[in-house]
C-alpha cells in the first residue's frame, strides 16, 4: 500500500528524531532474509536499544538532511535496513552479529560520530566492548584487591593469634597494582560509574581488623 504525504512526513519526523540523538547509524542490505528471522533481529535490536527499521531510501535521505549522517546519502541504495543507536557500538554490534549467522544480511556502510565507516569500519566498531561489558570487566578487576585484601587480613589475624610474625600483604599489593594499570586504560567516566559498586563490595566484604 503506497504511503500518502502525511505518512511520509510522519516517517521522516520519526527517523529524524532518532538521528538527532544518535551516535551511530549502520546500513545493511537485507534482500532474501525470511520474515521470521527479521522479526528475531528486530526483537534483539529493541533489547539492545537499537532503532531498527526498513526504510525507503528517499525518506531516509530526507530525514538525514542537516544531521551528521547526511554524508551517508550516497550509500543509501538498494533494499536497506537501518540500525540507529545512541550507544556508539550497539547498532554495529547487533547487525554484525546477525550477519555472522545470516549471509543475506550484508553490511553496506555506517557512520559513527560524524565519521563515515566502510564495511571493515563497521565490523571493527562491532568488536569494541559495550559500556556494560566494560563495566563488568572493570568491576571484576577492581574487586580483585577486595578479595585479596580480605584473605591477607584473615592471614594476619591468624598469625597474630598464633604469636607469629604477620605475613606481608603481597597478594593485595599486586592486585591493587593490576587494578590501577587496568583503570588507566578504561575511560574515566566508566571508572566513575563502577566506583559505587566497588565501594559497596568493599564495605560488605572487608572489615577492618579488630583492635587489640
Amino acid at each position: 500500500m503506497p504511503l500518502n504525504v502525511e505518512d511520509k512526513k510522519a516517517i521522516v519526523a520519526d527517523v529524524g528524531a532518532q538521528l538527532a540523538a544518535a551516535q551511530t547509524v549502520v546500513l545493511a542490505e537485507y534482500r532474501g532474509i525470511p520474515v521470521g528471522e527479521l522479526t528475531t533481529l528486530r526483537a534483539n535490536a529493541r533489547a539492545q536499544g537499537v532503532y531498527l527499521r526498513v526504510l525507503k531510501n528517499t525518506l531516509a535521505r530526507r530525514a538525514a538532511q542537516g544531521t551528521q549522517f547526511e554524508p551517508l546519502a550516497d550509500s543509501m541504495v538498494g533494499p536497506l535496513i537501518y540500525g540507529i543507536s545512541v550507544d556508539p557500538i550497539a547498532s554495529a554490534k547487533v547487525l554484525q552479529q546477525f550477519a555472522k549467522t545470516q549471509e543475506h544480511l550484508v553490511i553496506k556502510a555506517g557512520s559513527y560520530n560524524g565519521k563515515m565507516l566502510d564495511v571493515n569500519g563497521v565490523k571493527a566498531l562491532a568488536t569494541i566492548p559495550s559500556r556494560d561489558e566494560l563495566l563488568s570487566q572493570l568491576l571484576g578487576v577492581m574487586l580483585a584487591p577486595v578479595s585479596a585484601m580480605a584473605r591477607v587480613l584473615g592471614a594476619v589475624a591468624a598469625q597474630k593469634a598464633a604469636g607469629a610474625p604477620a605475613p606481608a600483604p603481597v597478594a593485595a599489593v599486586a592486585a591493587v597494582a593490576a587494578t590501577e594499570a587496568v583503570a588507566e586504560a578504561v575511560p574515566a567516566e566508566v571508572v566513575a560509574e563502577a566506583a559505587p559498586a566497588v565501594k559497596a563490595a568493599e564495605q560488605a566484604n572487608v572489615e577492618p581488623p579488630a583492635a587489640e
